[in-house]
């Protein structure tokens, strides 16, 4: 079909009308051909390579999948219209007193408040220390780190994201990656152990409403000379936030402290 006047241009653009492709976000969701807990919100599968991004209300599940093996997923979280709140990886590590993300562990902020927790994790494979990667690394490493490139660099893409959500450079801290693991040796040293195959999945829970910035790219510290980054799914679901009696609220005193203080937070403004 001729795409050199308008009326081709229009004729092939809507032609597209309906067609599916491996890696595309599906709206509305709930055309999302798979069941899911609860009423759909999100359903997208990003590419490697590539990033992602949305507003979600507390209580929402969301589910990262690894369908291939090879997906590393760099997170960045924010209290949706209070920025300046957002996810704190140091804290995230240290108040826990575990440096290793998995089931039943919560990501803070440095308000002492939860952001999300992690309430299932099939892949075991995840990192809180290394961030994602940058510009200057990727060029080094692959010839090219910029959005637009074959080898784009993770905080290229978190950038992105943030400024669709009226966000800066200056706005982007430490992110967390799923699906690709790094283990510290006892000398401090890090090894990577990369993936645990194809189809792990982690779900989290949105403790506020939230913005979530994702990176699709590759981990790093992997060691692989070639770009090699596979589709990520993303699907969300609606749900309820951890209240008290929930186990994950008293499974440790630092854990309940944190949804102490997040549920004084959000009742001193009428959110809970």
């Amino acid at each position: 079909m001729a795409t050199a006047t308008t009326h081709g241009a229009r004729d092939h653009a809507r032609a597209q009308h309906g067609t599916r492709t491996e890696t595309m976000p599906v709206v509305p969701a709930s055309d999302w051909p798979a069941a899911v807990p609860g009423t759909p919100v999100w359903a997208e599968t990003v590419a490697g390579g590539n990033y992602t991004h949305r507003v979600l209300a507390r209580g929402t599940e969301l589910r990262l999948t690894d369908l291939a093996g090879d997906a590393c997923a760099h997170l960045l979280l924010y209290v949706d219209g209070r920025p300046w709140e957002r996810l704190n990886t140091a804290d995230t590590v240290k108040v826990q007193w575990n440096a290793y993300l998995g089931a039943d562990r919560l990501l803070l902020s440095d308000q002492g408040r939860v952001l999300a927790s992690v309430v299932a994790d099939g892949s075991g494979r995840h990192d809180a220390l290394c961030g994602t990667s940058t510009l200057v690394r990727n060029t080094e490493r692959y010839g090219d780190g910029a959005p637009q490139s074959p080898s784009p660099a993770g905080r290229e893409l978190l950038k992105l994201a943030a400024a669709k959500n009226g966000l800066g450079p200056r706005d982007l801290p430490p992110s967390l990656s799923f699906f690709q693991g790094v283990e510290v040796r006892a000398d401090g040293a890090l090894d990577f152990t990369g993936s645990a195959g194809p189809g792990a999945s982690v779900t989290l829970r949105a403790e506020q409403d939230l913005t979530v910035l994702i990176a699709n790219v590759p981990h790093p510290l992997d060691p692989r000379p070639d770009y090699v980054c596979t589709p990520l799914e993303v699907l969300a679901w609606r749900a309820r936030p951890t209240a008290p009696g929930d186990r994950l609220w008293d499974a440790t005193p630092e854990g309940r402290r944190a949804f102490l203080n997040t549920l004084d937070f959000l009742t001193a403004r009428g959110l809970a």
